[in-house]
């Protein structure tokens, strides 16, 4: 990832806890000057920022290539396969394990009943939400869980939502993992999203990040036996062990 050395001091937190899965190049006036990166070598898992995890990133994509949302449209149109769109590139999902679908069901089932008779609606994936960095930067992804509480203004002719989701949860696999830690939590974050749980099935933790300003303003780990807090929604809550068998 590359930043402007103005945009590192700006949101410098955001950068830090970026820097811990990816290498973080800063340039100025166009030129490259410097590289942020995390000390791996040196950290175990649990002294490094809560809910990363040291790794290669893994490769994803839709044979490697870049795409107009013109071309991504063009060529997920007629298909029944699950794809996402981010920054450009194209994914595809693949399907998810059972340790995954546990830990969505049981999450969904906590969020449905806990917004019963709520303002705000929770939707579980398949299903397609549309954020936008600006208005040339369009991206298509599908969360595992969804919290919108615009629904009713924000639907379109489509029968598609057309705003911004309170919160959003991705639990990890192996073949995601980097994709959700590093692209969406940064495209979330910078498309006003208020609250982003990670769910790890792996560690069997959940890290909650609460947005402000297009920055993190803070970030909770929870690991089981321990209970999950909303940021956002008090009292809304799930216990890890429920969660992860």
């Amino acid at each position: 990832m590359k930043v402007t050395s103005t945009e590192l001091q700006n949101n410098f937190g955001k950068y830090l806890v970026l820097a811990a899965q990816e290498d973080i190049i800063i340039t100025r006036n166009g030129m490259e000057i410097a590289k942020l990166t995390a000390i791996r070598d040196v950290v175990s898992d649990r002294d490094t920022l809560p809910g990363t995890v040291i790794e290669k990133a893994e490769e994803y994509g839709y044979g490697g290539r870049k795409a107009s949302y013109e071309e991504f449209l063009e060529l997920t149109r007629d298909t029944e396969e699950r794809y996402e769109y981010i920054d450009g590139e194209i994914y595809l999902l693949a399907s998810p394990k059972t340790a995954h679908q546990i830990a969505l069901t049981e999450l969904f089932v906590i969020f449905y009943n806990w917004f019963q008779g709520k303002k705000c609606t929770p939707l579980v994936a398949p299903y397609d939400i549309t954020l936008k960095r600006h208005p040339e930067n369009i991206n298509v992804v599908q969360p595992d869980i969804m919290v919108i509480c615009d629904l009713e203004e924000k639907l379109g002719e489509d029968d598609y939502y057309k705003g911004v989701p309170s919160l959003l949860v991705e639990i990890l696999s192996e073949s995601t993992r980097s994709k959700d830690l590093i692209k969406k939590l940064d495209l979330y974050m910078s498309c006003d999203v208020g609250e982003y749980w990670i769910v790890n099935p792996i560690n069997k933790e959940v890290t909650v990040y609460l947005f402000a300003d297009k920055n993190i303003s803070s970030h909770t780990t929870y690991r089981k036996p321990e209970i999950v807090q909303s940021c956002i929604f008090k009292g809304l809550s799930a216990e890890l062990n429920r969660i992860f068998k």
